[in-house]
């Protein structure tokens, strides 16, 4: 944990000097550049909630990428498995109409199965054809790119509109607020508390993890590899589906063209600064949406065009990834020499 911790910190810490270095070099002042950037992310109750109802589907992505890949499927499927999820729940939305502590759960479980839906196909067509979930999961998010663009054009598309969106879905559909903290990240932290207790504590995650780390150990073992496969492809695409019904059912409440933005690409990059660490993805899922969230107004007051922040994001996937490695290595040579020292003596 210590060594996480350490490994972390310092990525983050080189990280930002790496930015800043970029910054002296295209001419602006760094310290006023992150000063803004935190003030509009994290400088007040405003900003911070604002950050933390940005990261739900940073996070929520990052969770369903960070559990296949510890797990040994590679579900890269995220992006299409989003936009199912928040179809599903938008249809759900647009067609009940019920009392909110109804609708709620309908649209959120909509959601969830959408996503795991179209993670499903993924692993049938793995399981009954032996396609690669990889090659294959793909392939499914431009389908379900097209096929969602499709269905906000023609046959669920908001008549008053000027381009293609659906109506808005009932408002007891709506995620509350409570004050300025959306109701979302309640269900972001009870999902990533949820699959960390069954990733960490249960029988399931635990052979989940096993297959992850060697698939053949685990079938020897007694670790129903083929069954196991199923069903992370199902939770993580229903991860990825809840994250996109999340999004549409805090706001904009109905599902428009674009909606899913970089969402679940980030959540991945996400999983991969974390090291599939469920904790890790959600502290890294929010400091990824502060840097996201306080690029607007670090170009309003700085001038700093808003795509450094991006330019920020790629330094810090690629330094944070370098550092753990080469600390790894480091302790691992401080131990060595510790023990060489201990027989020595």
């Amino acid at each position: 944990m210590i060594r996480k911790i350490i490994s972390g910190v310092l990525g983050v810490v080189i990280a930002l000097a790496v930015g800043a270095l970029i910054m002296l070099l295209q001419g602006y002042e760094p310290l006023a550049t992150y000063g803004a950037l935190a003030q509009f992310s994290i400088g007040g109750l405003g900003p911070f909630t604002t950050t933390l109802k940005n990261a739900v589907p940073l996070v929520l992505t990052g969770l369903s990428a960070a559990i296949a890949f510890a797990s040994g499927p590679v579900n890269l499927g995220q992006p299409g498995q989003f936009a199912f999820g928040a179809l599903a729940a938008t249809l759900a939305g647009l067609y009940t109409n019920l009392p909110p502590f109804l609708e709620i759960p309908l649209l959120m479980l909509c959601a969830i199965a959408g996503g795991a839906l179209w993670s499903g196909l993924a692993a049938l067509l793995r399981q009954a054809f032996d396609m690669s979930e990889f090659i294959v999961t793909l392939m499914l998010n431009m389908i379900a790119d097209f096929f969602t663009a499709w269905a906000i054009a023609y046959p669920f598309m908001d008549k008053k509109a000027f381009s293609p969106m659906t109506p808005p879905i009932a408002k007891s559909g709506w995620m509350p607020e409570i004050g300025s903290l959306s109701s979302s990240v309640i269900v972001m932290l009870m999902s990533v508390a949820i699959m960390w207790f069954v990733f960490q504590r249960w029988r399931a995650g635990y052979e989940w993890r096993i297959t992850g780390q060697n698939s053949l150990f685990a079938r020897i073992g007694g670790c129903d590899v083929r069954g196991n496969f199923v069903a992370v492809m199902l939770v993580t695409g229903a991860l990825a589906g809840l994250a996109g019904g999340l999004v549409v059912m805090a706001g904009p409440h109905r599902f428009i063209k674009g909606l899913g933005a970089n969402y679940a690409w980030d959540g991945i990059m996400v999983a991969i600064m974390a090291n599939n660490g469920l904790v890790e993805t959600l502290i890294y899922g929010i400091f990824v949406s502060a840097i996201q969230t306080g690029a607007l107004g670090m170009e309003l007051i700085t001038n700093v065009p808003s795509e450094i922040a991006q330019v920020l994001q790629a330094v810090l996937v690629l330094v944070i990834v370098a550092t753990r490695e080469y600390a790894v290595l480091a302790f691992d040579k401080l131990a060595a020499r510790r023990q060489a020292r201990e027989h020595a003596a």
